[in-house]
Order: structure tokens, then sequence, then C-alpha cells
């Protein structure tokens, strides 16, 4: 997803709760006002040496001063080119757009000192001039990322490379594809022309010297990780518009690979017990594919048509991994790039059935990915893809409420590292501040080796604004907000700092590939996530029936092997994790539990602690080594050692709070509607989405920690600089203290 292209890509942020319990989100939410609420208006920050609060010490003087970012042994997680483990707190930011250096330099130490190491740059890398040739390249904006990773470097902060979208690729009639498909999406899985134009533009952006570096970055140890294609498959919905003399390109490739697997078409056919498709035309070799659709049904596996259903299958993730495979190689060897490189990041039309062929595809790199969003429920309107508008109507379902919701819920891929290159808690939602925290925890718990916060579009702080720069409106697909980015500083210094425990894998499955191409149910799947503008249809609900609690994501690490025949899963005993009566999860490490009837998920460890959500439903929560008493409906606290030291003698600690946020103005009001389906839905209507600048409900919080040497309590503002002081209360075991209305951060000592 990129700022400028917002408007193509629209999430409407619709998720089909198939799996969720059955207790919902409130749709109330609190609706800052005058009396109940502050406004956040940050100065430009001019990074003053006197801030109290900057984690740019977190990153290296220089990205990759110690060489490549490099596998673990057993594959799982980075390494700094020292062997140093290191960790990705990261973000899009399309900041790279504007022009000149001084907003990407200032973006870069922006998001240093607020703990981030990383940013993707997502572009497109193909021509956008008229009449361009294919080969021709956006020479325009490879000098703009040139600039951008020479600030990006400076600050200690990596990079990811996402140069191909095909979703928003606008093919120049001069190229001759795609030939009668009605959008490039597929083609460069299986297509000649556009793979031969796609190596030529790989070379063209990674072989000539970055001048704001003196060196190519193909040589660059800043760039970590380059992704070969953003958000296309073969197993999605978009297949179907692989059409005309681009589909026949695919279908005598299929004829080919029949041949080299039966030996003959007729051979194939026999097999099929002479199922056919429409189209088949074997005198020509051309072999045709079922509909989309039909991946996702159950079959008989000794049908004719359950072995040419499994055969398709095999056929689409083989083509995608061997495509994966050979761009890998040619930019090892024919390039000499060192970095890591992740295939794709998409899902499929089935996650039950066809995600594991997806992931396995991507096995001949060494990352895997996958773009994860929460959109708290429904929001419709007319431009609900990438605008809020008056009259919009939305759900506002905070995910503590949801947790099979959770973005973070991946079965990851053994001797891979796992990233998420797109991610947010995407307005009109308001329960936001969640976010970051749950983030940082369970990233931290089942070993996720990146979250990118999907995006900046200014260097600093965004205002509320215009979706587009004219239409009265609200963006949705920004993060440099009070309660997104607002909320980074103690949550990736804890991540980071790896104040919580990363578990032992709770679930271990073998797969073989007869299940991958026979789309059997696996032990355990993620839930789906909905696009209706390139999903098109549902699939049964009986891909539900999983052997293993989805909840089960949220317990501890879940690994997928693939494999030439299955073996017997490993899996915990989730008696004493998971108990769905009382709507309870505990995490095996015992540091986290997420109580999904309440809303309430609480972290509890030696250096950091906090809680996140509805807490006026228990008042008080009793951790460890702190007490939070709240009169917030809701908020989100974490209280995080600043010098690596336990919570009850660190000389530091950061305290840092969060509650909703709305623009100036917002009102909404309660109302009721029938879907699509003629479902009756309890939801919200934006009546006014406001204006400049954010207004945050007041923090009502009184917090003690067991550390009784603490004894100087400084308010802080967005930029870190000392602003006020606050009363301890303290006696020969704690101190105790109001948290201040309108703050976010606090640091004691």
């Amino acid at each position: 997803m990129l700022a400028n292209y917002s408007q193509t890509k629209l999430y409407l942020g619709l998720f089909l709760l198939l799996l969720t319990p059955s207790c919902t989100a409130p749709t109330e939410s609190s609706v800052p006002s005058p009396e109940n609420s502050w406004e956040f208006q940050p100065a430009p920050d001019q990074y003053d040496k006197k801030a109290l609060l900057d984690l740019r010490y977190l990153n290296e003087k220089m990205a990759g001063e110690s060489g490549f970012i490099r596998l673990s042994a057993d594959g799982r997680d980075f390494l700094k080119g020292d062997g140093k483990p290191i960790r990705f707190w990261a973000v899009n930011s399309d900041v790279w757009h504007k022009e000149g250096q001084a907003e990407l330099q200032d973006n870069a130490r922006f998001l240093a000192k607020r703990g981030v190491n990383m940013v993707r740059w997502h572009g497109q890398i193909a021509a956008k001039i008229k009449d361009s040739q294919l080969t021709d390249i956006d020479e325009k904006a490879r000098e703009k990322l040139w600039q951008y990773v020479a600030a990006m470097k400076q600050q200690g902060i990596y990079l990811t490379l996402s140069p191909y979208y095909a979703n928003i690729l606008k093919p120049q009639s001069n190229w001759g594809i795609p030939r009668d498909s009605s959008s490039l999406h597929g083609l460069l899985f299986f297509d000649p022309k556009l793979q031969s134009a796609y190596k030529i533009w790989l070379r063209k952006l990674l072989e000539p010297v970055n001048p704001y570096t003196g060196i190519p970055l193909k040589d660059d140890p800043a760039i970590a990780i380059i992704q070969l294609q953003n958000e296309d498959s073969l197993l999605f919905w978009t297949i179907s518009q692989v059409k005309g003399r681009d589909l026949d390109i695919l279908s005598g490739q299929f004829a080919q690979w029949l041949s080299k697997k039966y030996g003959s078409l007729t051979n194939a056919s026999i097999a099929w017990e002479k199922e056919s498709v429409k189209g088949d035309n074997f005198a020509e070799k051309l072999v045709r594919f079922y509909p989309i659709s039909e991946m996702t049904q159950s079959q008989n596996p000794n049908s004719g048509k359950g072995k040419r259903l499994a055969d398709q299958t095999q056929f689409y993730t083989e083509t995608m991994r061997n495509f994966n495979g050979e761009m890998a190689q040619f930019l090892r060897k024919d390039i000499g790039a060192k970095q890591l490189i992740n295939a794709g990041n998409w899902k499929t039309a089935d996650p039950v059935r066809l995600n594991d062929a997806e992931r396995y595809s991507y096995t001949t790199t060494e990352v895997i990915g996958v773009n994860r969003y929460y959109n708290g429920g429904i929001h419709q309107g007319e431009f609900s893809g990438w605008a809020i508008v008056n009259g919009d109507k939305f759900t506002n379902e905070s995910v503590l409420f949801n947790p099979l919701d959770f973005p973070l819920n991946i079965k990851q891929v053994a001797g891979h590292p796992t990233i998420i290159p797109e991610t947010s808690w995407v307005p009109p939602l308001g329960y936001q501040s969640e976010g970051p925290f749950l983030v940082s925890v369970f990233q931290s718990l089942t070993g996720i080796d990146g979250v990118y916060w999907f995006s900046m579009k200014e260097p600093q702080w965004q205002k509320p604004s215009s979706a587009n720069g004219f239409m009265p409106s609200l963006g949705k697909w920004i993060i440099n907000t009070p309660e997104l980015l607002g909320n980074f500083p103690a949550a990736s210094l804890m991540y980071r700092q790896g104040y919580i425990q990363t578990g032992k894998r709770v679930v271990e499955e073998k797969r073989s590939f007869e299940d991958l191409w026979q789309r059997q149910i696996p032990a355990i799947a993620e839930t789906r996530s909905f696009d209706p503008n390139r999903d098109q249809e549902v699939t049964n609900q009986d891909s539900e029936n999983k052997i293993v609690n989805p909840l089960a994501f949220l317990v501890g690490p879940t690994e997928v092997t693939y494999q030439n025949q299955a073996s017997k899963n490993e899996v915990v005993n989730f008696q004493s994790y998971i108990d769905e009566k009382a709507q309870i999860i505990r995490s095996i490490t015992g540091e986290i539990v997420w109580d999904y009837g309440k809303g309430i998920c609480q972290l509890d460890t030696p250096k950091a602690q906090g809680v996140t959500g509805f807490l006026d439903k228990v008042k008080e929560i009793k951790l460890k080594d702190s007490v939070i008493t709240s009169n917030n409906n809701y908020a989100t606290v974490l209280i995080v050692s600043m010098d690596n030291k336990p919570l009850t003698n660190s000389k530091k600690i950061l305290v840092q709070v969060g509650t909703i946020a709305r623009s100036t103005g917002w009102q909404e009001k309660a109302i009721s509607w029938k879907d699509k389906q003629g479902n009756s839905v309890s939801g919200l209507q934006v009546i006014n989405y406001g204006q400049a600048p954010w207004r945050l409900i007041n923090n009502d919080l009184t917090i003690t920690i067991n550390n009784p040497n603490l004894t100087q309590g400084t308010i802080v503002d967005s930029n870190g600089l000392a602003e006020g002081k606050v009363s301890l209360q303290g006696n020969i075991k704690q101190v105790s203290f109001k948290f201040p209305a309108n703050a976010k951060y606090l640091i004691l000592e």
C-alpha cells in the first residue's frame, strides 16, 4: 500500500468474523470533548540534546556498520554482520516521495528517536512516463531512494526494498503486456517477457553507484531485505483476471508440466479419469484451469476432479516457487546482491486450504512475509478504502474482544524468519493505543522478526487532514498519530531490549506436499481477512474444522515444516493456557494474560509491566511489581525500565499512557443497518469527521511501583523534553503517583 495510490488499494476493513468468540466489543466509544480531553499539538522536534527520552542510542551509529544482516544458525532470527542478534521495530514511510534531503534526514532522526530501526521503501521501479519502454525504470524514484538510503543509514536504520506491486502498476500501451488480461496480476510468475523486463529493472535499481553513499545498493549492508513483489499470488482471486493470450501462456506451461509428470497429456487425462475443463485443447497443448473457487472446496482426492485439482494446486505453487528461486539466484549470482530476500507477503483465496501452499512457494528465499491489518470491524462508505467522510458507518471493535482477528496470529515456517511488511490499527477504529502494546508483546512472545507499521507520509507528526489533500475527509492510512506512533517509545524499547520472553513452540506441524496439493485441513490455520476489492468469494465454512484451537497463536510460537511425508505433529496441552469458558488466554511463558471477555491484556515481566483495554471493568490491575488503578474506560499503560534493570531496582523508568484520540469536533452516533447479506449490524455513524488538532481523552490513573529508590518524576513532552514534575508518594517499599491528565510520558528516577 502506498500513500499516492491509496485510492487504488481499497482496504474497507471488513473482517469476516467466522471464528470470533460470542462476545464482541462494544461499539460505544469515548468521544473527546473540551471537558474530557487535551489538545495534542507538539512543536516540531529540533532534537535537543536535553531530551530525556531519545532512543537513538538503541541503533547502530550507522546501519550495516558490522556487515549485512544474516540469519541465525537455525534460520529463524536475524543477526547483524558481527553475529549479534537484532530485532526490528519497523515502519513503512512514504516520506521518500518528498523533494529535498532535509525532510528525509528529519524523518530518519525522528524515527530513530522513537525506537525505529527498519523502514520499508514501498515503491514502483517500472517507468511511469508516457510511452516509456517496458525495460525503462522510474529514475526519479531511484534518485529519491538513493537519498533515502543515505538518510536512514546515518541514523542506524536499515531498509527493506519493495520495488514491484502488480495491483497498481499501469502498463504502457506499447509494452505488449498484458496481452488480454485485465491487469498485470499473476503475470510476473510465468510471463517470460515481463520476467525479462523485471530482471533489467532490478539491475538498474541495484547495480549503479548511489551517489549519496558511494556504493551500489547491492553492496550496501544498510539494505537488509529485498522483496521480490508485493501482494500477488496465483492462489488468490486475482488469478481470474488472467485471460486470452496471457492465459494461453500459463495453460501451455501447465501442459508441459503435466507431460513431464505423467509422460504425456494423454496419461494425465487418464489419471484424471478424463475430467475436463472448458477450453481444454490437448492437441494445441493448452490445459485450462478450474476457477479458483473450486480450490477452496473439499474434494474426494481419489476422484478424477480431485486429482486434477491437486495437480492444478501443485502447478500454481511450483510455478511461483520456481520464479522465486530463479529471481533469488539472479540477485545472488548475476547481480551479486548480498541482502536477504523475501519472496512475497500475500494471502490466498482460502487461508485454511491454500495458505500453506503459498508459504511453501516462498521457501526458496530466506524470509517469509505476510501483510495483515486490524481494521476494527466494518467500515462502509463511498470512499471507505482510503478516506473517512461524514455519513460513513463503522463498528469500532477493539481487537481485545476479538483475539482471533489479531494480525500476529501467524503460523511461521521452520528455518525462516517471519515479517509482517504492513500492519496498522486502521481508523475510524478508535481503539488504537492497544496496537503498539500488543504488537510488542506478541512479537516478542512468538518470535516474529519484524512488524512494519503502515504508513508515514510526513517527516514528523501528522495532523488530522484530508485523505488526498483536497477532498473534505480524514486519511486512513497514517501512523504518525498520538495513539499509534505516540505509543512507540515504551513498546519498541521493551521489544528491542528483549524484556519479554520468546516462548517455546506450542505447535510444530509437519505437512506433506501431498496434503498441500490436496488442500487438506491443517492442524492450525490463520483466520481470514477480507479485501472486498480483490476478495471475490467466501470459502466454505467447513474449512474451519481445524485440529488445534487457533487461540494457540497467542500462547506461543506455532511453526510448520513442509516435507515429503507427513509425520506426527507436536502440540502442547493447552488446558492450562486457554480457558474458553472464562475467555482467558495465558502465554506459555506466564508473562501475558489476555481476558477477551473483559477486553483486557496484561503484561507482567521483571523489566516491563502494563495493561491495555477496558480498565473500568476491573479498576485495579495488580502486577508483580506494580499496581495500576484506573478510572478510564479504556487506556493503555506501560511501565518499562530504561536501564535494563528490573523495575524493583531500576534507576530510570519510563511510564507511558495512551487513551483515545480523535480529531477536534469529531461526532458520531449509534445506528443499526443491514449488511449485504441482510444481517442486522449495530455500529456508529460519522456525523462530523472533525479537524485539527488531535484531542486525547484525559488520563485518570494512579500507579504504584515497588521501587522505593525512585524520588523524582519528570513529565516529558512528545519530543522528550522536560515540561513539569509529578509528586511521588513513597514509603520503604514503593512509590505512588497520579499520572498527569494531559501527558503521555513520565520518567521516574
